[in-house]
């Protein structure tokens, strides 16, 4: 919800210019000039309208949100310590394009073009390391896998090697033998990805660390890339544990289900009835594209198979994976695009992968020769060599005694000192591994550094660029917005039990059911199976349970049975047939056959509370709204420039 809100406010943020032009609005004290409402207005209508209605129409959406963003800022709402947080790492995230070497981050955009228009195939070796490891454990680590590299220099197989006793710790070693299959670019942490690109095909990388531990990797074979696709599946789940019995019943029922396919029966349908994969049976099987381009891997059985379909809509023969047997179908196949096409794409990826540090590494050193960067003297962090204890290590080092400021360094004529440098030492201990002090210092004072750099060109990002600060402001307000209306609406129409209740009372009349039927509805696959059923419900000692149980015998696909109060007029495949109590004939719709038990006829009655709860709630929380936007317009007075909001287009 906070995402859709804080995506919302970026329609009526502003971005605010010291001009002097005409005045659209004034709510309260804040004033809009008619190019920030024209900015905003645009931003919002791609095919804008200029006539009278349309801008009455958005007038009155942007004012209620002013509104609401005063209201929240004179509640205190961006004095709260949680939201400003949240709005500081909003803020951060939204700064990191401005804060990167333009001319290296292209290169690496480049880069990784070429790493999503081609894909390399490795196979790897991984000794686990946490990333707090003493120095003893990562030179073991790093000497046990030097050792199993010089076994594949002298001739051993790699995956034999990385399958034995004290080889891999990929868990995955065992069924694949080290090997990854194909992969191109953001699919896999940085570092490896870039071992992997720059290892000749046949050789075997030096050793490399990553976030999981230390790596060698052999490079088995670069192509250029199939692109991306999008498939549905249907999936028949089965344990690679389960008994034999298991196995052969789902591979039985996965190859009936295939049949059915391909002798017409509906996809949609298939998927809905029988396919075990909860995150996309409700979605016609749907996944999410993957391939290059995209951050989605499949198994390599389930990729292979997806990819050797020729047309979209085509089906797969039913494959087997460690997951059950699936059928895929194939729904559309992209190439790779053009550079140009996928630049921008490319760029937001690359800003927020790990490969930016390099980026930001080259801006720090463009913004201290920008900034006359000058460095303090070395004798200035000798306090700190002799202070901090093991201590630090655990938080409880502080830099109470720390008397003086001297200066660590000066960009752009601000002196930067050992106080500064000492508050982000008291913060910055978690996830160090303890060392020489001496070196501690350094490695800290040098993070700090670029931190206090970055941070000061971030500082000037507002005036030196007005499109971000019209971003910043759009998550400020947002947050305001989200947080002021889960205190005035959404959570207090929740928690508000007693008001909820009264509402409904004294809107009864809006909560009723419609004209319904008590019903047992037969779906059957064809219509053979549609006058069986209905020759056996003629028989009043028969129950559904008992007419599952024969018409599914053999399959399960023949029958499905739902029982309920419906509403013929919002249920499809009840509406139009005119049933009366009783059992209906069988009847046709969209290629299954139905035949309908109506056990009662019901009346237009009143809903009672917990019939209506959701519909109640949704509405007096309009109402709640409603009565805080008219309290808030006695508070604040509005007023708008018809002559300058109707002359916007001109």
């Amino acid at each position: 919800m906070r995402k859709i809100i804080i995506g919302f406010i970026g329609l009526f943020s502003l971005s605010t210019f010291a001009q002097k032009e005409p005045l659209i609005m004034t709510v309260g004290k804040e004033k809009v000039t008619k190019s920030e409402f024209l900015q905003i207005y645009l931003k919002n209508n791609p095919n804008p309208k200029f006539d009278q209605a349309s801008m009455d129409e958005y007038m009155e959406l942007f004012r209620k949100f002013k509104l609401k963003v005063l209201e929240a800022e004179a509640l205190g709402y961006d004095t709260i310590p949680k939201l400003k947080r949240e709005f500081e790492g909003y803020k951060r995230q939204l700064a990191i394009p401005y804060l990167i070497d333009s001319a290296q981050n292209e290169s690496l955009v480049k880069e990784a073009y070429y790493r999503t228009a081609n894909e390399v195939r490795c196979s790897h070796i991984m000794v686990k390391l946490e990333a707090l490891s003493t120095p003893a454990d990562t030179l073991a680590a790093y000497n046990r896998l030097l050792e199993l590299k010089k076994r594949i220099e002298n001739g051993e197989d790699f995956s034999t090697v990385a399958r034995m006793k004290n080889g891999s710790d990929d868990p995955s070693v065992a069924a694949n033998g080290g090997d990854l299959g194909y992969f191109s670019a953001f699919q896999m942490v940085y570092p490896f990805e870039e071992m992997a690109f720059k290892t000749p095909v046949g050789s075997v990388s030096a050793p490399f660390r990553t976030k999981f531990g230390y790596h060698i990797l052999k490079t088995t074979a670069v192509r250029p890339s199939r692109g991306s696709i999008k498939v549905a599946h249907l999936m028949i789940s089965v344990s690679k544990d389960a008994d034999p019995s298991t196995k052969e019943n789902a591979k039985k029922k996965i190859d009936e289900i295939y049949g059915k396919l391909k002798n017409g029966a509906s996809w949609a349908e298939m998927v809905a009835l029988n396919s075990d994969d909860p995150g996309s049976s409700k979605k016609e099987g749907e996944l999410p594209a993957f391939g290059s381009g995209t951050t989605q891997r499949m198994v390599p059985e389930f990729e292979e198979a997806a990819f050797a379909l020729a047309q979209n809509g085509d089906i797969s023969e039913p494959i087997k994976t460690g997951f059950g047997y699936h059928i895929i179908k194939r729904l559309e196949r992209r190439d790779v695009a053009g550079y140009e096409s996928v630049k921008k794409e490319l760029q937001t990826k690359v800003n927020k992968d790990e490969r930016s540090k390099k980026t930001q590494d080259s801006f720090v050193r463009k913004l201290k020769a920008r900034y006359n960067y000058t460095a303090g003297s070395a004798d200035n962090l000798v306090w700190f060599e002799t202070n901090l204890d093991t201590s630090y290590f655990v938080g409880k080092w502080n830099a109470a005694n720390l008397k003086t400021n001297k200066t660590l360094f000066t960009l752009n004529g601000v002196a930067f000192g050992q106080q500064q440098f000492a508050r982000f030492l008291e913060k910055s201990y978690r996830g160090l591994r303890k060392e020489d002090i001496k070196i501690l210092v350094g490695n800290q004072f040098r993070a700090w550094e670029k931190a206090a750099i970055l941070e000061y060109e971030e500082s000037l990002l507002p005036s030196k660029y007005p499109e971000f600060k019209a971003l910043v402001n759009e998550y400020h307000d947002g947050i305001l917005l989200y947080e002021v209306m889960q205190d005035k609406v959404w959570n207090r129409a929740v928690k508000d039990t007693a008001g909820l209740r009264t509402y409904f009372v004294e809107h009864r009349e809006n909560y009723m059911w419609p004209k319904r039927i008590d019903a047992t509805i037969y779906e059957c696959l064809n219509e053979a199976i549609a006058l069986e059923v209905k020759e056996m419900l003629g028989n009043d000692t028969i129950n559904s349970k008992h007419v599952i149980q024969k018409i599914n015998k053999d399959s399960e696909l023949n029958l499905k049975v739902k029982m309920n109060k419906f509403d013929p007029e919002a249920t499809p495949s009840l509406k139009g047939q005119n049933l009366t109590t009783g059992l209906s004939q069988p009847y046709a719709f969209e290629s299954k056959y139905y035949v309908v038990k109506v056990h009662a006829e019901l009346p237009v009655m009143r809903k009672e509370f917990a019939e209506a709860k959701g519909m109640v709630t949704s509405d007096y929380q309009n109402s709640l709204e409603k009565n805080w936007i008219e309290t808030l317009q006695k508070k604040y007075k509005v007023k708008v420039n018809k002559k300058v909001l109707y002359n916007l287009g001109k």
